[in-house]
């Protein structure tokens, strides 16, 4: 097995995800340095404590994931959780590189181009052949459903493919016909995806005004999990690291429901 050095694979992932195009809410890229070369990488999609004890566990050189540290308007001061997970990856010497938005926005590795896949989706192309978008940052996905013809089916199929029970809200018999799409917590985007001429939209969460506008609308809805549509993209980045540079690379699901 290869190795990398942190320097190259930053500078590789930096140049792939390109995240100086977004304005996000946190710092992407490397996050903490740790070892100056790395063999062993683990991937997740929060850098939470369970995952870096894996991680350590495990004799990785670094932990990469989706949900990164250091969130815009939170707390600064190093203490309690945040202590204790800085700690554990400075101790074991853990490269931590984070992705947030541009590894939503990503045209093949990104997780509205997987979870497009998973789901079975045709995705809009334009005459270039990149993926048709709305909304801040082209961030919200459009496209067609070609496994389920109406709102229930999709609902029972995202059930399926994600092994998670989605909130639905709108008609089960209502019939699709533009699916828009945006994993996570893009809720606060359903209006983007009705302006497009979306008939049903899919994000990971749910706010109360979300239902009211699916009602009012008529623009079916379906909360998927903020975690459950988020796996994929970091998998996916995870393969193209471990082809490139020929390092062992290893995806940890760590459940949440939420």
């Amino acid at each position: 097995m290869n190795q990398v050095s942190t320097h190259e694979l930053a500078n590789w992932l930096d140049a792939a995800l390109q995240p100086h195009r977004f304005r996000d809410y946190c710092p992407n890229g490397l996050q903490v340095e740790g070892k100056d070369s790395i063999r062993h990488i683990i991937t997740g999609v929060t850098a939470s404590q369970a995952l870096l004890e894996v991680a350590a566990a495990r004799g990785a050189d670094a932990v990469l994931v989706h949900h990164g540290w250091f969130w815009k308007n939170e707390d600064p001061c190093i203490r309690g959780p945040k202590r204790r997970r800085l700690a554990l990856a400075l101790q074991s010497q853990l490269n931590l590189f984070a992705y947030h938005l541009p590894l939503d926005a990503h045209p093949s590795l990104g997780n509205n181009a997987q979870l497009g896949r998973v789901l079975g989706f045709e995705p809009e192309r334009d005459s270039d052949g990149d993926p048709v978008t709305c909304g801040p940052d082209g961030l919200v996905w459009l496209g067609r459903c070609t496994d389920a013809d109406t709102l229930g089916e999709l609902g029972a199929l995202i059930c399926n493919r994600l092994h998670r029970e989605p909130l639905v809200v709108g008609n089960l018999q209502q019939t699709l016909g533009r699916v828009a799409w945006c994993t996570g917590g893009a809720q606060s985007m359903m209006q983007s995806a009705i302006d497009a001429g979306a008939q049903v939209y899919i994000t990971g969460e749910a706010s109360e005004p979300t239902f009211h506008l699916a009602q009012e609308t008529g623009c079916g809805f379906i909360a998927a999990g903020h975690h459950a549509t988020e796996r994929y993209g970091v998998q996916a980045l995870g393969e193209a690291i471990a082809c490139e540079f020929n390092v062992r690379v290893e995806f940890v699901d760590l459940d949440n429901p939420i």
